[in-house]
């Protein structure tokens, strides 16, 4: 893998001499890479790459081209709605002057607190509205309202109302004994005499005003100096900022961390003043004792400014730190600074990270956390199609995972979620092998305790599910119903339903037909199952194919159009719209959940329409008995029916034959195999829809162009099924006709038998005009029929042999050998 990181530095000079304006870039680059910005170098490198595609720069600088000049025509019409006020006053270089310093100090001071009070309150209302019922912790205003609570200078104000003395006229001993004084304040935030604090501009760091007439030699040491009173100044807004409950416990904890140092700070300062008021304190001395303090904090005012830029919280300062602590290896002591940092910060952190991986709890109300909560109903995985629950309750925010921590993200995820399920089925657990998760710079530590977490949920949660809740059983009792393994309550089933199923979907009483399900579940051996009370029956307003589609077209652009669009407009009857449906409880909704089920309904729907057919062919073969009673003409029209119909029957039972017994049922023993193997709930997850997709997969439902060849066989079948009935029709009426006339003409006399049989002749032709019509273009129907059958039989089967060379879907071959 191509190491990004080591080939940036090329790759910004690459860039740069591209670009139009390379300082503008370079100093971009720089400020984000003070702000810890996550994939900056890949970003650098993608924009490396797009240097050297000249098409895509084309198109890009062409959008921009069009983008500025619709930025300009609305710039144009904003400004011709205001007119400039003419002035006839003039204003002298001094007053402008003045006026200019006077707009750059509110300036400072109004960009300085305004952001700060907006941060905060967009942050207060982002966190209550997320902890509604439960506010969150404020200080009181008079906090903010009084400069002097804070630790850093009062721009403005003087040390004292006294006349300061010019110190360009005092002798150098003197000037030297007067500056230090000012040091050791200005070291702790306050305006000296002779060295004053300019006002912060943005987040520039903190500029000093030495007096001008400051001998040269003494000006030096200071200026070397005052540069830890500009570190004091930029940690002591960093502690003062922080420390408000708004910027999260990580913050604050980091804050707090550097209270403690600065404190450290002030008593040597103190130290230091004792050293002045006696008289021992020269500016080389004050210089001597200052400097193994300037590189403390040096790197406190640098962590200050990199969260501040970044405007980080949570795992993201954590992330900072973390990687500002491997960036001093080497520096002994910056980086057990750093340390020491990080550890304190993590704390609470890691407090949240143990609630969750220990007990499936998250207590995060400063949203810090890497795993952030939704609020989700877990009764709705029944009524929602397309159900995301288990994957949308409980996500991963990128930009709060810890860098030290990126790569047990998702075991960490997982961990908590499976512990919660648990305690929303009203079990406390808590993990048995808890331990204090403690920042280290040797990772293992705490892997290996997330690990050992890891491996207790997932044990928790299956053993809930597959012993307690019997997973197994329940998919089992699924599969006798949606996939047919039950032959003996089927056909009690159809027997009892065929006539109800008959009629249009909106006269079917939806309570006679539960009924009857009830009735066929007791009378066969399906009685027997623990689970059978969960069946239930579901009248689809859509026909099968509508809702292949909408299972197909899951999580695509389809999707909605599919789901928004109104049901078919022909009326279904019960036979098109019937399914069945499962009562699914929490938690084994998690993995029978809405999809799972309409995938079952699917399959479903599909293998009870081949049974239906198959019925429908066995009732024409029952019915095609009279023919032997008819005249040998009238059987001969009949052998090409009989031969076309066994054909039929023989292509539906072996398309039967194949989707249960060579694709449903070995499916099915692969994947009761997996789930003892299955070590956690993902794992039953994705065995479980592997099941489901390679029965869908190669039963040829999720192949359109097979699905369509498949449908019009069934079609031609279903159509044939019903012109033989007719065509039986017919003749047995024929029959009838005729034994009518016999019986009149021995009761009747001749005389009678010929009225009787012009009547009777009259009132059949005229009822069945039709059907003797039909009758006359017999051979010609089901030659018809017989074309129509085996153009589409060789057409699938065509198909069939193409996909499974291409695509290597050798199991649709068994279909071409049977």
């Amino acid at each position: 893998t191509l190491n990004i990181s080591y080939h940036c530095g090329v790759l910004q000079v690459k860039i740069a001499e591209f670009s139009r304006t390379p300082e503008d870039f370079l100093k971009k680059y720089d400020e984000l890479k003070s702000k810890n910005t996550r994939h900056l170098d890949s970003l650098v490198y993608l924009l490396s790459k797009l240097t050297e595609d000249k098409e895509t720069l084309q198109y890009l600088q062409q959008n921009a081209k069009e983008r500025a000049e619709l930025a300009a025509n609305a710039a144009t019409n904003v400004s011709a709605n205001f007119s400039i006020p003419s002035s006839t006053s003039k204003i002298s270089l001094q007053e402008l002057e003045e006026l200019r310093k006077q707009l750059g100090s509110v300036t400072a001071n109004s960009s300085a607190q305004q952001p700060l009070e907006l941060t905060r309150k967009m942050l207060r209302d982002k966190q209550n509205k997320k902890n509604s019922g439960q506010p969150i912790p404020v200080f009181p205003s008079w906090v903010y309202e009084r400069p002097a609570l804070i630790g850093d200078f009062l721009i403005g104000t003087s040390l004292s109302t006294d006349t300061t003395v010019p110190i360009g006229t005092l002798p150098l001993a003197s000037q030297e004994s007067m500056i230090v004084e000012d040091l050791l304040y200005v070291l702790i935030g306050v305006d000296g005499r002779y060295i004053t604090a300019q006002p912060l501009v943005g987040r520039q760091n903190r500029a000093f005003s030495v007096d001008a007439n400051l001998d040269l030699s003494i000006k030096e040491l200071v200026t070397r100096i005052l540069p830890v009173a500009a570190s004091y100044s930029a940690v002591t807004r960093f502690i003062e900022e922080k420390s408000s409950f708004e910027y999260g416990q990580v913050n604050h904890a980091l804050a707090a961390a550097m209270r403690t140092l600065i404190k450290e700070y002030m008593i040597l300062i103190t130290q230091l003043e004792h050293l002045q008021r006696q008289g021992l304190l020269s500016l080389q001395k004050l210089w001597f004792y200052i400097q193994p303090t300037m590189r403390t904090l040096e790197i406190l005012a640098s962590l200050a400014t990199s969260v501040d830029k970044g405007e980080c919280m949570g795992g993201s300062t954590l992330s900072l730190l973390h990687d500002k602590t491997f960036n001093y290896t080497g520096d002994s002591q910056a980086q057990e600074l750093c340390l020491y940092l990080t550890k304190a910060a993590s704390v609470p952190y890691f407090e949240i990270l143990e609630k969750w991986i220990y007990r499936g709890i998250i207590n995060d109300p400063y949203s810090e956390f890497m795993v952030e909560e939704h609020e989700l109903q877990k009764e709705k995985i029944q009524e929602d199609y397309n159900d995301k629950y288990w994957d949308q309750r409980y996500t991963v925010v990128q930009q709060q995972i810890p860098s030290f921590l990126q790569k047990m993200a998702d075991k960490i995820l997982s961990t908590g979620k499976y512990l919660n399920v648990v305690r929303e089925c009203g079990r406390d657990v808590t993990c048995p092998v808890a331990k204090e998760v403690i920042y280290t710079l040797k990772e293992r530590a705490y892997v290996e305790q997330i690990e050992k977490a890891y491996n207790y949920a997932s044990k928790v949660l299956l053993d809930f599910l597959m012993e307690e809740k019997e997973l197994v059983a329940h998919l089992r009792s699924i599969k006798h119903y949606f996939l047919m393994d039950q032959g003996d309550f089927f056909v009690h089933f159809m027997d009892l339903t065929e006539e109800e199923l008959k009629k249009p979907v909106d006269d079917i009483v939806t309570t006679r037909l539960e009924a009857l399900l009830e009735l066929a579940l007791r009378m066969s051996t399906a009685n027997t199952d623990p689970f059978k009370d969960d069946l239930k029956i579901d009248l689809m307003p859509h026909d099968l194919i509508t809702q292949l589609l909408r299972v197909l077209a899951i999580e695509t652009k389809q999707e909605k159009a599919i789901i928004s669009a109104d049901p078919t407009e022909l009326s279904l009857s019960g036979l098109e719209a019937f399914s069945f449906d499962y009562i699914v409880k929490w938690p084994l909704s998690l993995i029978i959940n809405r999809k799972a089920l309409t995938r079952y309904q699917m399959l479903f729907r599909h293998m009870f329409y081949c049974k239906h057919v198959e019925r429908q062919l066995c009732n024409v073969w029952i019915s095609n008995k009279t023919a032997k009673q008819f005249s040998l003409h009238s059987a001969k029209w009949f052998a090409g029916a009989f031969t076309l119909r066994q054909r039929m029957l023989n292509f539906v039972q072996n398309i039967q034959y194949y989707m249960m017994f060579e694709v449903m049922e070995p499916t099915w023993h692969i994947l009761e195999k997996n789930l003892k193997l299955a070590s956690n709930i993902d794992d039953v997850l994705s065995h479980h829809t592997s099941f489901l997709d390679n029965c869908l997969k190669d039963c040829m439902l999720t192949n359109p162009e097979l699905l369509k060849i498949f449908s019009k066989l069934m079609s031609v079948c279903v159509m044939f099924t019903n012109c033989m009935q007719r065509f039986t029709q017919s003749m047995k009426l024929d029959n009838e006709m005729e034994r009518l006339t016999l019986e009149h003409g021995t009761m009747l006399g001749q005389r009678a038998e010929e009225t009787a049989k012009k009547k009777l002749t009259n009132k059949l032709l005229a009822e069945h005009a039709e059907s003797l019509h039909l009758t006359s273009g017999f051979k010609a129907t089901i030659n018809k029929f017989d074309s129509n059958f085996s153009t589409h039989l060789l057409d699938l089967l065509d198909k069939l042999s193409v996909y499974s060379t291409n695509d290597c879907e050798h199991s649709m071959l068994n279909i071409i050998y049977r």
